[in-house]
């Protein structure tokens, strides 16, 4: 489910706080790094269920207004295109959605002042005010209109990402990433799928898992092995005073280096490159990158490389 970036990060924050916290074992942060990952499976499944109970607020209020001594003529002829929309309706009958809240227990139930905030901001919005105003009822716009939702509207809702943060730590800087896979799950829904639509599995196929498994036992494994390399071609630097999220960094692309010789080096060395950018300091893409690159060189000359396919 989660991307490879974002599971390379997964492995740098547990890497990173199994070397700091000091006294974890290697199968304490397995474990940590497979519950991180199965919250963010969590969450996944708490961001879909939010379109659903803002659905439902707005079909309560349409009943209020409805039901009200002397209503408007608009609370008389309410506009029930949202309420209505095709692909909400389907995300709601779907078993495996159903299933994992069956299982889990998951909702929003305490969170409902800000399910209305939501909802008002979602009421304020130029898409929303244009999709209501539309004819075109198809359950293609539905879904174009429900991805955009996600990612124009909720997704660029600041409060969102604050909430969150309070839920959970594990939902600290990710929030962000897993709206995008649900923006791309609306995207492949189909209507002909109906309630069998398929939603994203906690790992998309059993390589992905090993993939986290590996490069978490490599780091830890072979710390001072990788941080002997990095030392090596360090000569100008004063690794004391570097920031220790970069040499965490690069421990775990040496892993990727050695342990997936299916991967490209220059996947894996920009993929280290914009997870420090984003996640370090200003100046740490640029020293990985020379540094790592440094290490490429020794290790393709020592043949430890021979295997890796480079695609231009």
């Amino acid at each position: 489910m989660l991307s490879r970036r974002l599971l390379r990060v997964k492995v740098m924050q547990t890497v990173y706080g199994h070397f700091r916290g000091g006294d974890s074992s290697l199968q304490q942060a397995e474990k940590e790094l497979f519950h991180s990952i199965s919250k963010s499976h969590e969450l996944y499944h708490l961001l879909l269920l939010l379109i659903l109970d803002v659905r439902d607020l707005a079909e309560k209020r349409i009943e209020n207004g409805l039901n009200k001594k002397r209503p408007t003529y608009e609370e008389l002829h309410p506009n029930r295109k949202f309420i209505n929309n095709k692909v909400i309706q389907q995300l709601r009958e779907n078993r495996q959605l159903l299933k994992y809240i069956e299982t889990t227990g998951l909702s929003w139930k305490n969170n409902e002042q800000y399910i209305k905030d939501v909802y008002k901001h979602i009421l304020d919005s130029e898409l929303y005010q244009q999709y209501m105003q539309s004819d075109d009822d198809s359950y293609e716009s539905d879904r174009k209109f429900v991805a955009k939702l996600y990612e124009k509207v909720i997704g660029q809702y600041l409060p969102l990402y604050a909430l969150l943060e309070e839920e959970s730590i594990f939902w600290n800087d990710e929030a962000e990433f897993v709206v995008s896979i649900v923006v791309k799950t609306i995207k492949e829904f189909k209507e002909e799928n109906g309630e069998e639509q398929a939603l994203q599995k906690e790992f998309k196929d059993e390589e992905d898992r090993e993939f986290v498994k590996t490069l978490i036992r490599k780091a830890i494994l072979n710390n001072q092995d990788y941080q002997a390399l990095i030392r090596k071609f360090s000569r100008n630097w004063d690794l004391e005073r570097v920031a220790y999220l970069d040499i965490v960094l690069m421990q775990i692309a040496i892993a990727e280096f050695l342990e997936f010789p299916q991967i490209p080096v220059k996947v894996t060395l920009n993929e280290y490159i914009e997870i420090a950018k984003h996640y370090s300091t200003p100046k740490s893409g640029t020293f990985i990158n020379g540094i790592l690159d440094k290490v490429i060189t020794h290790l393709k000359k020592e043949n430890q490389l021979e295997k890796i396919v480079d695609r231009e």
